[in-house]
């Protein structure tokens, strides 16, 4: 018995259109899309939102940059100290952050899946259909103005048009799928090259509404038209498949073989010496490799693919009022969006497993864990497979473990 927690379906169409095999197929880590899709963005995020961002959340480093010519701006020169009863020194300061603006600068605000309730929901929902972590970044671009050069992301991104026009450019590849440590400094020069001397594969506008998936690696950049142009970048941490070859290189060093010290006095920094070594070592690796349980793999990778978005907020206070009173009728639910997994019982238990932590419980309880993660409500009393006195146990347990949430009765 095993389950993986999952929300509903319909934040990647609402990008892709209803074509989400052909978009797989077609365009998932291969080449770009450019799609109108006639609706707009403002449930996400307006030019009025970003103000309040700005303004009245109490915004502080590093979840705003700003950007001028290509180049990152000093946060000093728009930062400074909260005022009385804020021993803080770095909150942004909306009155420098205008005249940055005014300026020529573009706005890039950090990291909103976290600060930011709907494009939390949203890039969480992303992040669950596409099972790869998500994070999401606005860039306000005064009229006429370029934030940054052409470049790549080590990562996918959609491209959603909040407000304005922008005319983007994009080229292919230098360096294809780049990983994490291979930024696209490192290929300046190659990326200057192809901007310079080949035409772009996309030379478009894109107005409020449009949506661009570029995977990583290609090149691009952006310049706004004549108003104040807004975009939400939601960036996709692809968990790769050379992921699955760090996880099995971890792994393989339970085999003995593969530990053992060198011979004495060898010199590794000679081929001829190591040849030999080399044919017994991969030969052993080899053995090793095909050894390794997809289930040690599958734990290996997933904290990369489970903790990179979190799930449905949980408010502590009503929590814990509700883990002390909890009691018959009490309604409750799964969190939203929490990923877990149900392992088989073993040795008279079973095992919850969580993104940073597995939770061990009697095997009795498994009927009404099933329940319970099932993502309906359910009302303490009406639990399968445990009486009354267990299933308030149970609750409470998940609970306290921030698996379940009071819900509307």
């Amino acid at each position: 018995m095993s389950a993986v927690g999952r929300v509903g379906k319909g934040v990647l169409a609402r990008l892709v259109g209803s074509g989400i095999g052909d978009f797989a197929a077609r365009h998932w880590g291969r080449e770009p899309l450019l799609r109108r899709t006639g609706g707009d963005f403002g449930d996400l995020l307006d030019l009025d939102g970003v103000d309040e961002i700005l303004s009245r959340r109490g915004l502080r480093t590093p979840f705003l940059r700003l950007a001028r010519d290509g180049s990152v701006i000093d946060s000093r020169s728009f930062t400074g100290g909260g005022g009385v009863g804020a021993e803080i020194g770095d909150q942004v300061r909306d009155d420098r952050v205008a005249a940055h603006f005014a300026d020529g600068s573009t706005i890039v605000l950090q990291a909103l899946h976290r600060t930011w309730p709907s494009i939390s929901d949203f890039t969480t929902g992303l992040a669950d259909e596409l099972g790869h972590p998500a994070q999401a970044n606005a860039y306000i671009t005064p009229p006429s103005s370029q934030g940054f050069s052409a470049h790549y992301d080590v990562h996918d991104v959609f491209v959603l048009q909040l407000a304005g026009r922008k005319h983007w450019k994009v080229h292919a590849p230098v360096h294809p799928s780049p990983l994490r440590d291979q930024p696209w400094d490192k290929h300046a020069d190659a990326v200057a090259a192809r901007v310079r001397d080949d035409p772009p594969v996309i030379d478009d506008v894109l107005e409020p509404g449009d949506v661009m998936y570029l995977p990583r690696g290609w090149l691009h950049s952006a310049i706004a038209l004549g108003e104040v142009s807004a975009h939400l970048t939601v960036g996709i941490h692809v968990v790769t498949t050379f992921a699955l070859v760090e996880a099995l290189t971890a792994l393989v060093g339970s085999d003995e073989r593969l530990r053992a010290s060198l011979p004495l006095g060898i010199d590794v920094a000679d081929p001829d010496q190591l040849d030999g070594h080399l044919k017994t070592i991969r030969e052993d690796l080899i053995a090793a490799l095909q050894a390794v349980p997809s289930e040690d793999v599958a734990r290996f990778v997933r904290e990369r693919a489970w903790t990179g978005n979190r799930p449905e907020p949980l408010p502590p206070i009503a929590t814990a009022k509700l883990v002390l009173n909890v009691g018959e009728g009490d309604p409750v639910r799964r969190r939203q969006r929490l990923r877990f997994r149900i392992r088989n019982p073993e040795n008279g238990r079973v095992v919850l497993e969580l993104p940073d932590r597995d939770l061990t419980l009697p095997d009795s309880t498994s009927t009404a864990l099933t329940a319970l993660l099932d993502g309906k409500t359910w009302h303490v009393g009406q639990i399968p497979g445990l009486d009354l006195a267990d299933q308030v146990v149970l609750v409470r347990r998940l609970l306290r473990e921030g698996v379940l949430l009071a819900a509307t009765a």
